[in-house]
């Protein structure tokens, strides 16, 4: 088969691989779409390698058709040749097939394509483990999630409103809020001309104050943010794009009884990768299917195009997924 190898340049090249072995819990997908994550970004570089036993070339999350099935899965799934499914993978989404465990494959949520349903499951799985198991986010309270134009963030706002949060963002420029405003955020903050802080200082005078914040950006911001938090909340960082390193103040911390928490989804055991997708299943796709949550996809492009994908993601013009058409 062929799959997407990065090569001494950090080039894209479209190269002939061994077919992905199959093990007895799997299933071998024959891929339809990929879609792209800011992970694959960083794995490219050599920052963020694939987990031990998963392909070295990148692609967390998939959509396509199962093709072949092991014993232990045809026995104890609930699939059958020929379902099309969309998977959450260590790895190895950027090629034309993929073995995996059976508990890692979701069904396409009814009226959706395949090239929508492969931007589903990395981006709500991450959304649904920050904002509700983490974060424990609950009708009515205000969840705060930075970043408003970022792929990721096209998911977790309208995710978060979907069961009744009031949700504040973040974004650099009028033209960034314009292109947002289809997400249904409450307040949306150009940050280039309102210090965060301040604003969520306001918030919180005015009684809104942030009960979960699930932060990509951290670095400074996160330190300026945290005292202006409810009771009990939560700060959940899930990445640094904006610094590793910020000045806080402990006092709040402790008289609110505050917590803050490092989260990330790749290095959570299978297990529990399982139990999110099961409660996806459960509780999200109906709102998929009924129309109250819609995935956003920014570009759909031939994946002889990922040099120009990844090139999307790296200048920040997507408010959206872009995805890779395998098939």
């Amino acid at each position: 088969m062929k799959a997407m190898l990065v090569n001494e340049r950090r080039e894209l090249v479209w190269s002939d691989v061994p077919d992905p072995v199959m093990k007895e819990d799997e299933m071998r997908i024959e891929i339809h779409a990929a879609a792209l994550n800011r992970a694959d970004l960083l794995q490219r570089q050599g920052k963020y390698p694939s987990p031990p036993g998963c392909p070295e070339w990148m692609g967390l999350e998939i959509s396509g058709r199962v093709v072949e099935m092991g014993e232990t899965a045809e026995r104890e799934s609930r699939w059958k040749i020929g379902d099309e499914v969309c998977a959450l993978l260590g790895g190895g989404g950027y090629a034309q097939y993929a073995s995996v465990r059976y508990d890692m494959a979701m069904p396409v949520p009814k009226g959706l394509t395949l090239m929508e349903a492969a931007a589903l499951p990395e981006a709500y799985a991450t959304s649904w483990l920050n904002l509700f198991l983490e974060g424990r986010l609950e009708a009515g309270q205000t969840a705060f999630i930075p970043a408003g134009a970022g792929g990721l963030s096209s998911v977790a706002i309208p995710l978060a409103k979907a069961f009744g949060a009031r949700v504040i963002t973040t974004v650099l420029s009028e033209e960034q809020k314009e292109r947002i405003e289809n997400l249904g955020a409450d307040r949306v903050i150009i940050s280039t001309r309102e210090r965060v802080a301040d604003v969520l200082k306001m918030e919180e005078a005015a009684g809104r104050p942030i009960h979960v914040a699930m932060d990509c950006l951290s670095g400074t911001m996160l330190g300026e943010c945290l005292p202006y938090m409810a009771k009990g909340g939560y700060w959940i960082v899930i990445s640094t794009l904006t610094g590793v390193e910020t000045r806080l103040l402990l006092r709040p911390l402790l008289t609110k009884g505050l917590h803050l928490v490092g989260s990330m989804l790749r290095s959570r055991t299978p297990q529990m990768k399982a139990v999110i997708l099961s409660q996806l299943v459960e509780q999200v796709w109906p709102k998929i299917e009924d129309g109250s949550i819609r995935p956003s996809i920014y570009k759909v492009l031939p994946i002889g195009q990922a040099e120009e994908a990844h090139a999307i993601l790296e200048r920040g013009e997507n408010v959206g997924k872009v995805v890779l058409q395998v098939r």
